[in-house]
C-alpha cells in the first residue's frame, strides 16, 4: 500500500493546514478506542469530528502506560477487560475517517511490535488512517517505524517535552511527519488549572529546531486553556477532558458539548 492507494481520510498536516488557512488553530481529540465499549468509542469519535474535532486521536489500549493520566488509565482498563485487542483500531478508524476527519492512532510501542510494524502500517494506511503517534518510541530508535511509515505514506508523531534538548528538538523535528507533539508539561496526562509559560517557549523553540508544524497535549481541558494555546500553537490536543464527557455511560451529547466548546476555544470565539 504507498501514499497514493490509501483508501480514505486525510492527513493530519491537511486538516492543520486546513485550521490554519480558516487563521486558527486545529482541534484534536483524544478518545480510547473500546471506551466505554467498542461500538460507541466509534460513535464517540464520529460524534467529536461533527461537533468541531479537525484531528481524532484514537489511543490503543494498553496494559503498562507511561503518559495516561488516571482518567485515561482507567477507560484503557475498561476497554482491555471489554476485550478490545489491536486488530479492532483498523475497521474502528476506517469508520471514523469516513467523517473526512484526520485519524492518528496513539499507541505505545509494543502492540505495534507484536502486530508486526510493516503489517501495522500497511493495514492503518488501508483503512485510511493518518499516522501513528508514539509517546514511548523515539526517531532514533524507530528506524522500522520510519521505514514503514515511509512505505505506508503514514504520518510519524514524535514527542518533545520542556526537558528536550536543542540537538533532541531538531531530531525530532526531522524525523516526524505531520507535526510534532509538545507535551505542554512534564508528568501524565489529565487537568491542570494552567498550562504555563512553558509550553509556549516549547513551541518556538521546536519550531526553531525545524518543525513546520507543533501543536500542544497534557493538561488542556477547558475552553480557556485551548483558546490561549491556539494563539501560538497550531493545534490544540484535548484528552481526558474528552474522556470524562464521555464517561462510562457514553454521553455522546456531553462530549459533542464539551468538543462544541474546545472547539470554540480554538476558533477564538469569546477572547
Amino acid at each position: 500500500m504507498t501514499a497514493a492507494s490509501r483508501a480514505t481520510g486525510t492527513t493530519t498536516a491537511a486538516a492543520i493546514d486546513a485550521a490554519r488557512a480558516e487563521g486558527r488553530a486545529a482541534l484534536i481529540g483524544y478518545l480510547p478506542l473500546g471506551f466505554p465499549d467498542l461500538e460507541t468509542s466509534v460513535a464517540a469519535a464520529r460524534a467529536m469530528v461533527q461537533a468541531g474535532a479537525d484531528v481524532v486521536e484514537l489511543g490503543l489500549p494498553y496494559t503498562d502506560p507511561v503518559l495516561d493520566g488516571p482518567v485515561i488509565q482507567h477507560a484503557a482498563d475498561r476497554a482491555l477487560a471489554g476485550g478490545v485487542r489491536t486488530r479492532d483500531v483498523f475497521g474502528a478508524v476506517e469508520r471514523i475517517a469516513e467523517t473526512g476527519a484526520a485519524v492518528a492512532v496513539m499507541s505505545y510501542w509494543n502492540p505495534i511490535l507484536r502486530y508486526g510494524v510493516d503489517a501495522f502500517a500497511r493495514d492503518l494506511a488501508a483503512a485510511g488512517g493518518a499516522g501513528l503517534i508514539t509517546p514511548d518510541l523515539v526517531p532514533d530508535e524507530g528506524a522500522d517505524w520510519v521505514a514503514a511509515s515511509d512505505a505506508h505514506g503514514l504520518d510519524r508523531v514524535f514527542l518533545v517535552a520542556p526537558s528536550s534538548t536543542p540537538e533532541r528538538l531538531a531530531l525530532t523535528a526531522a524525523a516526524s511527519r505531520g507535526f510534532v507533539y509538545a507535551a505542554s508539561v512534564m508528568g501524565v496526562t489529565g487537568t491542570r488549572t494552567s498550562v504555563g509559560e512553558a509550553a509556549q517557549r516549547l513551541v518556538a523553540d521546536t519550531r526553531a529546531a525545524g518543525a513546520e508544524r507543533v501543536c500542544v497535549g497534557l493538561g488542556v481541558s477547558t475552553p480557556v486553556q485551548a483558546a490561549e494555546i491556539a494563539t501560538y500553537a497550531d493545534g490544540v490536543i484535548v484528552g481526558s477532558a474528552l474522556v470524562r464527557a464521555l464517561g462510562t455511560d457514553g454521553d455522546l451529547e456531553a462530549l459533542r458539548s464539551t468538543t462544541a466548546a474546545l472547539a470554540a476555544g480554538v476558533r477564538g470565539e469569546g477572547r
